[in-house]
């Protein structure tokens, strides 16, 4: 493998700027890169665009607001990638401090997605000096950006011809191109796709983080959305950012010796409760995976079923033994939670990289059960390949699971055959046929172009092109608004359902997960009490993204009295937190109410976002059937004896009188019924209109009073737009 130094690459654009140092978590600045026009400049930051947008996931919303049009497609030059950071990201004292989010227009829904990641790259952008990054334009020829925060520059380089492009390669070579030395090396942190993203609107971006004690990069990923289509629609080939000297004040926090104590706290509760709870320091969130599979949960056959006999082969206890132990496994200095585990010295069977030995990060839950159970695949040794040709061509496995059992489902209805897929075997379990579908992606073949297209797509072409049944393929292509469904069963959770598609960008878990409170614990059992989850964690789960913070230390470990409290599901204590972690880094104070206020002002204008678009409407936000109720006879024999419950105590039907075809007819009517009345609910809570549009009165209430968001909501209730 080739090497390459600083001097391989050619400066196209440079520019200097005034190192100063963050301030109360703040730079006060952002920093713009137009790589069409070359243009590098700095933006400040308004006391208005702090307090009414936070930092984030707030800032990108606005910078990307602000930078495209109402009918700007995510191929244009104007859609930008933003990614920013929040006040409390990259302090080193309370776990789980070090993550980005990036926003962009996306290429499977039209609409702003947003995608959190780890990784070393967010914190050393805000360390060198930027509360965010807006990128624009498209470059004539590959371009890295380069920001080196120790000597205050920025510059536009050309990617030398040869310069490889899965990332598992780049990363390590722009890494070691840009250290300083062998010292330096966990200094630099890399931002790229893979070859994947070229060709299919599921690339996502991997940020880099140097791991000194495996002596290698290893990446962390922005999945959702296509981002990183985006990313190399723009012709970028990377992005690179050097910083050294991290320290434990780095935030410039109002009160450190506060920062620290909160820290100590949750490391002490880390360390002493892990063992008994979620093993996160051991398993990561693969702990979920007998979890899922016990209490039917686990997708299985394209959301088909929930539990599997087979189930315990690819189990926590599996993925303990084969992820490397007695390592710092952190995406961020300071995490003792240590979650981000990998498998080391992988053997690859297939592609490109056949016989090689790598390194593999995960899997993550997300991971071994989109591309594991959901495809029927319960080898660990084809999960770990999935996950990584996934990773270093840049697609993200959630999509990629989904999409692919959306195949392998259509396959065996007999939709499509090996003619039509190029010779692809898609029988259930087959991974090597769907490492296949990733080497002809990246080799540009037609099959692997098509499916790399996504569920939506798909669906749609099997009708247009093939003459599939129209209702099925609406029925069980799981997406919403175009994203694919991230890798939880819903039937039977209502609140989830909700959780799922009233969301803002699509079903992605990380806005609500109420399963539990609500199929198992029957928490939540009136539309009341299910609209006020809707939007209580929603609204908390926001807040992460708006700080640079991960949740998984919120709720992935408790306090060990934490089931004493009225409302244990929020952790109160940890909330607390957070409340008291902000006030001492910003020096400003907050309390668990306006906690949810800062999220609700950005959550709200997230909506207006999506409507200024075109959409943001009630109909944008049904769910494919499947996420709700049984589609097939199979699906209602894999669950009879509750569903003939539900016929009895909830309809009021004598399900022994009735076919299997009147059974499905009549749980759909009344699980749609039921849905559309938790759409009430939840739009009322949200002070929304029945056609899901924030009104006026409640964005002054909340304080999201800007000009944009009150216009458009306007535009929107007199039916202008």
């Amino acid at each position: 493998m080739s090497t390459y130094t600083r001097k391989d690459f050619n400066v196209l654009a440079e520019q200097h700027y005034e190192l100063r140092p963050v301030k109360r978590g703040y730079n006060m600045r952002t920093l713009y890169v137009n790589v069409g026009t070359r243009t590098i400049a700095e933006k400040p930051v308004s006391e208005t665009m702090k307090a009414k947008f936070v930092g984030g996931k707030g800032f990108g919303l606005k910078l990307l607001w602000d930078g495209t049009r109402p009918t700007t497609k995510w191929n244009d030059p104007e859609n930008e990638i933003v990614i920013a950071m929040g006040p409390i990201c990259g302090n080193t004292n309370y776990p789980g401090s070090g993550k980005s989010l990036v926003v962009s227009i996306s290429p499977l829904t039209d609409i702003p997605i947003d995608s959190n990641v780890g990784g070393f790259f967010g914190p050393f952008l805000k360390f060198s000096g930027f509360d965010a990054l807006e990128l624009q334009g498209k470059a004539e020829k590959e371009t890295i950006v380069f920001i080196d925060g120790n000597e205050g520059t920025i510059q536009l380089l050309e990617a030398p011809a040869d310069l490889p492009t899965d990332t598992h390669v780049l990363a390590e070579l722009l890494t070691h191109a840009f250290a300083h030395d062998e010292k330096d090396l966990q200094n630099v942190s890399v931002v790229s796709s893979g070859r994947g993203a070229e060709v299919s609107p599921l690339g996502l971006l991997n940020f880099s983080l140097y791991d000194k004690r495996r002596q290698g990069v290893r990446v962390k990923q922005a999945g959702r959305g296509g981002i990183g289509h985006v990313f190399r629609d723009k012709k970028l080939k990377a992005l690179v950012v050097r910083y050294a000297g991290v320290h434990q004040d780095s935030n410039g926090a109002a009160n450190p010796a506060e920062v620290q104590r909160i820290g100590l706290k949750l490391h002490r509760e880390i360390v002493v409760n892990d063992d008994r709870q979620c093993k996160m320091r051991r398993q990561g969130t693969a702990h979920l995976m007998e979890v899922m599979n016990d209490y039917d949960l686990l997708p299985t056959k394209n959301h088909r079923y929930g539990q599997d006999p087979k189930g315990p082969e690819i189990a926590s206890w599996v993925w303990e033994k084969l992820l490397s132990q007695h390592l710092p496994d952190g995406c961020w200095y300071g995490c003792t939670l240590a979650c981000a585990h990998a498998v080391d010295h992988f053997e690859l069977q297939t592609g490109p990289y056949k016989g090689q030995k790598v390194c593999v990060d995960g899997p993550e839950y997300e991971t071994a059960a989109g591309v594991g159970s959901n495809l029927y695949v319960y080898d660990p040794h084809g999960i770990l390949e999935l996950n990584f040709y996934c990773d270093t061509y840049g697609i993200d496995t959630i999509s990629f699971g989904t999409t692919t059992s959306f195949l392998m489902e259509c396959w065996e209805l007999g939709i499509i055959n090996a003619e039509f897929t190029g010779g692809i075997d898609l029988s259930w379990g087959n991974w090597k046929g769907a490492a296949q579908i990733l080497h002809d992606m990246v080799e540009r073949k037609p099959f692997g172009v098509l499916a790399g297209k996504g569920v939506k797509f798909l669906s749609q072409y099997f009708v247009s092109e093939l003459g599939a049944d129209p209702q099925l393929m609406k029925d069980i292509a799981l997406h919403g608004k175009g994203l694919e469904q991230s890798q939880y069963i819903s039937k039977e959770s209502l609140a989830q359902q909700g959780g799922y598609y009233l969301t803002n960008k699509g079903p992605q878990h990380d806005e609500a997960w109420l399963i539990f409170m609500d199929m198992v614990n029957n928490h939540l059992p009136t539309f009341e009490k299910k609209a006020e989850a809707l939007h209580y964690f929603p609204m908390f789960r926001t807040w992460f993204g708006l700080q640079g913070l991960c949740k998984l230390p919120w709720n992935d470990i408790e306090p060990a009295d934490n089931h004493k409290y009225a409302e244990p599901n929020k952790v109160p204590e940890h909330v607390q937190n957070y409340c008291d972690l902000y006030t001492a880094i910003t020096g400003e104070p907050l309390t668990p109410e306006g906690l949810i206020l800062q999220s609700e002002r950005v959550y709200n204008f997230q909506r207006l976002f999506n409507i200024r678009r075109g959409y943001g409407h009630r109909k944008d936000d049904y769910p494919p059937y499947r996420a709700v109720g049984p589609v097939l006879p199979d699906e209602y024999f894999a669950r009879q004896e509750r569903y003939d419950k539900q016929i009895r105590e909830k309809i009021g039907l004598d399900p022994s009188t009735m076919t299997v075809e009147e059974k499905l007819k009549v749980i759909r009517e009344y699980r749609m019924k039921q849905y559309e009345s938790l759409v009430d609910a939840v739009f009322a809570r949200r002070g929304w209109t029945m056609d899901g549009c924030p009104t006026p009165e409640h964005l002054r209430k909340i304080g999201m009073d800007v000009p944009e968001a009150i216009e458009t909501a306007e535009a929107r209730i007199a039916g202008r737009i």
